[in-house]
């Protein structure tokens, strides 16, 4: 009996949801009675599902980039991502399956395959990324007409919170039993969750998960934005990921500590004394270099651009700082075996697998090049010139500019990838909004 089939009887499963992460890091995949699971052959997908817009839909020149047939994938399971499902009605799993092509071989549109090509570069060199991502949402009342602003829900208190309690342990509290079934969710399925805080905005949360493997957190990251989903539901309310979910509130991220090992599992940023590695600058200086590039990986979304502005507490250019929050790039003070870098770029509508890809590939290229990073910026970085893009058209202009990421990602991939967020954009730009009625409509 192999082990998933094991596993699979041991918590009496009925059903299986088989799923692949999409290019926003959602879930696609199929319900599979655990009996017809169990008799063995991969389930299949169609491999356009991987090139789906936000909305649904595909780009005008998809075939470019999967087979005009709408040829099936292979899914094969990854026993390591086995978990219950712990709010469904009947005993079901959920299992991360990778995709392959008819050939045998890996799905190149995959992004977790993507984040695979990426780790395997480390393991040629015999090092080892080490990450912990910190991943922020709101949770909103239900909002059923999407011209109606999000509020703030209501807490056991009875009232919404009105004002930005942050690191409040009394407005945490005030949702004390979302946030305990968020919790014994998380445990059940084995999720390395650690601290809760509440940020800066209005009912907004921020999860601080144990560092680890790459892979693996990236695994976890998907699986608990659905289950934060889940649960708010539970509740009644809806938690969002959404990069800039209200105009007055800052917006959420997903920020990303990395450090990278050594064969003997020695921090390679760090000396004995405390001092900083030549690969460490080289690797931060990766990160200045090839964030412009990248930026659509971390902001892959129109909205995500809201974020990204002056005066809204996110990165706007490319400094970097020792335990500086107002940087990009933030080298937290630790002592030599923790040394480490926080990528705060991405969004939390970011997908895990692209955002983790892109910020090793960049430190991993920057060590290659023995690059040179700038001085550590002193003071307040968002005050300085923006340097990333504005936009999500903008931020895709450079995004297969530089041979050796194209190299890394894939022609295919960031072809695909480009056509499906230009024609995002493209669909997004036609929207008349309120501000241009109001303002524009009899003073031009």
């Amino acid at each position: 009996m192999d082990v998933i089939e094991q596993w699979l009887r041991e918590h009496q499963i009925s059903e299986v949801e088989a799923m692949v992460p999409d290019l926003t890091g959602n879930a696609r995949g199929k319900f599979i009675p655990a009996a017809q699971f169990m008799q063995g052959g991969n389930p299949k997908l169609p491999e356009s599902i991987l090139i789906q817009t936000v909305t649904g839909e595909y780009s005008d020149d998809h075939w470019d980039f999967v087979e005009p047939t709408d040829a099936d994938m292979i899914l094969k399971p990854d026993p390591s991502t086995m978990r219950v499902v712990p709010w469904a009605r009947e005993p079901t799993a959920q299992i991360i399956h990778d995709c392959y092509t008819a050939d045998g071989e890996p799905h190149p549109l995959a992004t977790r395959n993507v984040l695979k090509r990426v780790l395997a570069l480390y393991a040629e060199k015999g090092l080892t990324p080490v990450i912990a991502p910190e991943v922020e949402f709101y949770l909103v009342s239900r909002n059923t007409d999407p011209d109606n602003e999000l509020e703030a829900p209501t807490g056991r208190s009875g009232r919404p919170e009105m004002s930005r309690q942050s690191y409040s342990i009394d407005a945490v509290a005030e949702f004390e039993d979302f946030v305990e079934d968020m919790y014994d969710f998380a445990e059940a399925q084995e999720l390395d969750a650690d601290t809760l805080i509440h940020e800066n905005g209005v009912a907004q949360m921020e999860i601080n998960f144990l560092h680890g493997d790459a892979l693996k957190l990236a695994d976890q990251v998907f699986t608990f934005k659905r289950t934060v989903r889940e649960t708010a539901h539970k509740h009644g309310m809806y938690a969002t990921f959404m990069a800039k979910p209200m105009q007055e509130e800052p917006g959420s991220a997903l920020h990303i500590h990395q450090s990278v090992l050594n064969a003997e599992g020695r921090n390679i940023f760090a000396a004995d004394d405390g001092t900083h590695t030549p690969q460490f600058l080289a690797y931060i200086a990766g990160l200045q270099r090839f964030t412009p590039d990248l930026i659509s990986l971390y902001a892959p979304n129109v909205n995500s651009y809201r974020r990204l502005a002056p005066d809204i507490s996110a990165p706007i250019n490319l400094n970097w700082g020792i335990d500086n929050r107002t940087t990009a790039f933030r080298v937290p003070e630790s002592p030599p075996a923790a040394t480490r870098v926080e990528n705060r770029f991405p969004g939390a509508d970011a997908n895990p697998y692209l955002a983790l890809a892109a910020s090793l590939a960049s430190g991993l290229l920057g060590m290659e090049l023995g690059l040179t990073p700038t001085e550590p910026h002193q003071g307040t970085a968002n005050e300085d010139a923006v340097e990333v893009a504005r936009s999500l058209e903008e931020g895709l202009r450079n995004l297969m500019s530089t041979p050796a990421l194209v190299d890394i990602f894939g022609d295919l991939f960031l072809r695909a990838y480009t056509a499906v967020k230009l024609d995002e954009f493209e669909e997004f730009n036609q929207v008349i909004s309120s501000w241009e009625r109001e303002h524009l409509l009899l003073n031009v």
